[in-house]
């Protein structure tokens, strides 16, 4: 018989982490689980991580040859037995009761295509961040999601038949990787979350940080090919599209400047060619030639943050 909900974790060199994933699988209180392990051709511990739970009849543990995390993906889903499909990385944590809020929902709307949730934010130790809790849509999501991505990709539960309509990750992509399959889900779906933090997100450590700039320009390729490709143009209103392609042009700028303050200037521009408005991109385009300590002692000693920020999303 069936699982009703496969759990597909793909896995490289985090084998510190692994343990603490798969015990936070298998303590949830919807026991009906399988846990498919895809070990994308680790080189550290994970191995002998994955021994003492490989005689447990929900863990799945297969070995690949090193194919990147979209294809480690894949291969996990086309693995699933259940009609759901739960993803968690293996830093990452779920709560007990995740799966049975998140399937509670899905059981009681069948056109429902993603449920997610909340989160906490914790560090390499496992200690809580401050993160204040934004607020999320539900829904016809294609608009909020176009213009940020608002999934915590481990909260996320995905009916099987989704995959069917609108296929699977896109093993092209080293990075965002989410974000173009939420999209393309979007055109067809809605979506609806756990108004609760079930999920810890692991942030900070060096593998997340360091690529950042790389991730967003990866952003700004996938809604550009969402919109010649798979029909955003049509679905999506004009100025929505100039609004959020200025948005993500001006995060690109704010996290190239770290490392190169002019760089970012061509970056400032397009965000301006986009959307003339950006009263944030003419305010970032403006500081270019103050050195970075003068700008951010400017800032603090007017009572503001150090950086400025795109607005949270307004949604219901």
């Amino acid at each position: 018989m069936n699982p009703a909900v496969s759990v597909v974790l793909a896995t490289y060199n985090y084998g510190r982490y692994l343990a603490g994933a798969l015990d936070s699988a298998l303590g949830q209180t919807l026991k009906d689980l399988e846990i498919i392990v895809i070990d994308d051709g680790s080189i550290d511990e994970t191995k002998e991580v994955m021994a003492p739970y490989l005689s447990n009849p929900q863990v799945r543990y297969f070995g690949t040859e090193h194919c990147g995390q979209p294809a480690a993906k894949n291969i996990g889903i086309r693995l699933a037995r259940a009609p759901l499909v739960a993803f968690l990385d293996a830093d990452d944590l779920w709560l007990p009761t995740k799966l049975e809020k998140q399937v509670a929902l899905l059981a009681a709307n069948p056109k429902l295509g993603v449920v997610y949730s909340r989160r906490w934010l914790i560090d390499e130790q496992g200690r809580h961040l401050y993160f204040p809790q934004p607020p999320l849509p539900r829904g016809n999501v294609l608009e909020a999601m176009f213009r940020q991505n608002f999934i915590c990709f481990s909260s996320a539960v995905v009916r099987r038949i989704v995959f069917d309509q609108v296929g699977l990750f896109d093993s092209t992509l080293a990075l965002a990787i989410d974000y173009d399959l939420w999209l393309r889900v979007a055109q067809r779906f809605p979506f609806d979350y756990v108004n609760e933090a079930l999920v810890k997100y692991r942030t900070g450590h060096a593998s997340l940080s360091r690529r950042t700039e790389e991730r967003l320009k990866t952003a700004a390729i996938i809604m550009a090919r969402f919109l010649d490709e798979h029909g955003g143009r049509s679905a999506l209103d004009p100025a929505l599209i100039r609004r959020a392609r200025a948005e993500t042009y001006y995060e690109i700028a704010l996290a190239i400047r770290n490392r190169s303050r002019w760089a970012a200037l061509p970056w400032y521009g397009r965000a301006l060619w986009s959307a003339p408005n950006f009263g944030l991109a003419w305010q970032g385009l403006a500081s270019l030639p103050l050195p970075e300590a003068i700008r951010r002692g400017l800032r603090r000693a007017l009572g503001r943050p150090p950086d400025w920020a795109v607005r949270p999303l307004e949604c219901p």
